[in-house]
């Protein structure tokens, strides 16, 4: 842990909790069932990074925290509806150390409160306080966010065709994927918030390009996490990416570095047919065997120090050190 991060961590924790108490504000208990799903779905235990990456990036170029908040609680009703629709595809019981909302709800009403949040977001962003051409840029960038997250949530289901028991489509078809799937919000809260703040054009593509990469980062570490045992981090079931045969980073860095041993224990757990705790147990043992382990942990780590190597030119150094220390957290998830 940098000196820095342990700097920013008290600041960070302040964000995010004002994002809490907007939210919480936001959406009172007592509505009716919709509020009270709803409520369930944005009020657990999440990290709040997109929203929170939001009011970073309109400060970092100079806006300010109030005014942009409605933006960054639209991020996470986008963020939040992906994952009820995302937990219905992948069958996943749990979330955020909790019941799934389908779980707990019931499919159709986990379906409809995803849908409610996302047309809801942009009756959020309405609410900013900046100039109205802000906003429409603003609903441009979500709009693109959520075509792209689609797009990415396509592009993972056919990583590994029905029937095929390698990964065939390799690392650079993973890393679209994940630009799109995973860096998709972080782009777009980054990119919204810098508009939304009066951010110049330069300026707004150096958050950009700092959410590409953190993106990526994020996306690489929570492949990690299942093999260095810490379910507890994602509040999903570890065993979730190998139930759906997903070949994972960390897995196609071992098939790409692997023999033709290591090759034939990925492509048995990827045909299906093994229990998943044994399928995880085997992909582990392969994945530190290659060094598949470490690199994959390299390759999230080298992706924070490039996101990190630009923002000394965003105007607010302090606001410009927050969104490095969330950064960090990419990859220190584990403690």
């Amino acid at each position: 842990m940098g000196a820095d991060a342990l700097i920013d961590e008290p600041t960070l924790a302040t964000v995010t909790a004002d994002v809490r108490r907007a939210l919480t504000e936001r959406w009172p208990a007592g509505g009716d069932r919709l509020d009270d799903i709803s409520r369930y779905a944005l009020l657990g235990e999440g990290k709040l990074l997109r929203p929170l990456l939001l009011v970073t990036s309109a400060e970092a170029v100079g806006g300010d925290r109030e005014t942009v908040m409605p933006a960054a609680l639209a991020a996470e009703y986008l963020h939040v509806a992906s994952l009820a629709h995302d937990d219905i595809i992948d069958g996943d019981e749990t979330r955020r150390g909790r019941a799934s909302v389908h779980a707990r709800y019931g499919v159709s009403e986990a379906i409809v409160t995803g849908d409610a949040l996302i047309i809801g977001l942009f009756a959020a962003l309405a609410e900013c306080a900046v100039p109205e051409a802000n906003i429409v840029s603003a609903v441009r960038i979500f709009a693109q966010a959520g075509v792209d997250l689609c797009r990415g949530q396509m592009e993972e289901a056919v990583l590994v065709p029905p029937g095929h028991a390698t990964p065939g489509s390799g690392l650079a078809a993973y890393l679209r994927m994940a630009g799109l799937k995973t860096g998709a919000l972080f782009r777009g809260a980054c990119q919204a918030g810098a508009v939304l703040g009066g951010g110049t054009p330069d300026e707004v593509d150096v958050v950009t390009g700092f959410a590409e990469h953190i993106g990526l980062a994020f996306q690489m570490y929570d492949d990690l996490l299942p093999f260095l045992g810490e379910d507890a981090v994602t509040g999903k079931p570890g065993t979730s990416d190998v139930a759906n045969l997903r070949p994972t980073f960390p897995v196609l860095l071992a098939h790409r570095e692997g023999g033709p041993a290591e090759r034939r224990v990925i492509a048995r757990v990827l045909s299906g047919g093994l229990p998943p705790e044994t399928a995880l147990a085997a992909l582990r043992e392969v994945v530190v065997a290659t060094g598949a382990l470490d690199a994959a942990r390299a390759r999230a780590r080298e992706e924070v120090r490039l996101a990190k190597s630009g923002l000394g030119v965003l105007p607010v150094a302090e606001a410009a050190g927050l969104l490095g220390a969330v950064a960090d957290l990419a990859v220190r998830r584990e403690r």
